[in-house]
């Protein structure tokens, strides 16, 4: 390529990078649901406009959003991006923690490095040495419903059962980006990245001032995440009862290591540097969050050895003097259930 096109794309991310400015930290949080429906937050963080291609040119472009076809199959495509977008309110009986797709798969599942949709869809049926087995489209998001939103703490109890309509919209819609690529190749944008292991390796002491210096303002000091008025959730926890479990692949070292170099801060993904990622990845991943759903019956120590084992992960270990795997308290009522009456029940 020209030098004329690479600075077209440098001016392209550069841009995307100053709106993301302007969408994220507390203005956002400030603005809220008026924000998002009101259509001032730009088109590719909600997903409800076209991405400029300028921007993702050295990738596999999926299309726009006005490429979306008429007829049941573009119904189901808006569908599945609505519940991709917005998974606890479009898909809330599954959810047990707030958290929708897109909060790890930005952009509407567009973003390179950021697990990309148009780029998973392609790769399945595939063999995953997580459950040592062969995983549909199907397996692999009945997972994240299990392990990433923590279905377990739902109204319904788990994920959607084999064979729901959110597996066909959400489906619809990953097929939907993949217009064009090809099958069983594995694209440029793939997944998180990795990024190398630093000779210092890696410390949550560090981690925690990477953390306060350019991530609180968006997650909360706490680490909690911040909401809408509404309360949607516009930051994600990071750790705690409303995070991801430890099951998931964010809660290992690596993996956020990986998301966090390539994506974070929203506002200047790029930012930190190699050693500064892993730093603050331990720090997020070294706190306790809901129990790996496969423990069951298990000692932490059982489900570890069979789970865990030479994972970049601080599930079983001792922090501070704390056994990490234990998980945080269950939900007093599941998560998304209705408020419960106040006062007598009328007598039937």
């Amino acid at each position: 390529m020209g030098a004329d096109h690479n600075e077209a794309v440098e001016k392209g991310r550069s841009a995307k990078r100053v709106i993301f400015g302007a969408g994220g930290g507390l203005a956002l949080v400030a603005l809220g649901t008026l924000a998002l429906e009101a259509g001032w937050v730009p088109g590719w963080i909600s997903g409800e406009a076209p991405v400029d291609p300028v921007t993702e040119s050295l990738y596999f472009l999926p299309p726009s959003d006005a490429e979306i076809p008429e007829g049941p199959f573009g119904d189901a495509v808006k569908r599945g991006r609505d519940i991709f977008m917005n998974t606890s309110t479009n898909a809330g009986d599954y959810v047990g923690n707030g958290l929708s797709c897109s909060n790890c798969h930005m952009d509407a599942g567009r973003q390179p490095m950021s697990s990309p949709m148009w780029a998973a869809w392609t790769r399945y049926p595939m063999y995953r040495r997580k459950n040592d087995q062969i995983n549909t489209m199907e397996d692999r998001v009945m997972g994240c419903f299990t392990f990433s939103m923590n279905a377990q703490h739902s109204v319904a109890g788990g994920p959607p059962p084999y064979g729901s309509d959110i597996y066909r919209d959400l489906e619809s819609y990953f097929y939907w980006l993949a217009t064009g690529a090809p099958t069983n190749v594995a694209l440029e944008g793939t997944g998180f990245g990795k990024v190398e292991k630093t000779e210092l390796s890696y410390s949550p002491e560090r981690g925690a001032e990477v953390f306060t210096a350019n991530c609180a303002v968006c997650h909360g000091a706490d680490g909690q995440g911040q909401a809408d008025a509404n309360g949607r959730t516009v930051f994600p926890p990071l750790w705690g009862a409303g995070s991801y479990n430890w099951g998931a692949g964010m809660a290992r070292i690596d993996t956020a290591a990986a998301f966090i170099k390539h994506n974070m801060p929203l506002s200047q993904p790029g930012k930190l540097t190699d050693q500064e990622a892993w730093d603050v990845a331990a720090f997020i991943d070294s706190h306790e969050r809901p129990k790996d759903p496969r423990q069951g019956d298990m000692t932490i120590e059982e489900n570890r050895q069979r789970f865990h084992d030479g994972d970049q992960i601080y599930y079983g270990q001792v922090v501070n003097g704390v056994l990490l795997g234990t998980g945080t308290p269950d939900p007093e009522r599941p998560i998304g259930a209705p408020e419960l009456p106040i006062g007598p029940t009328p007598l039937e």
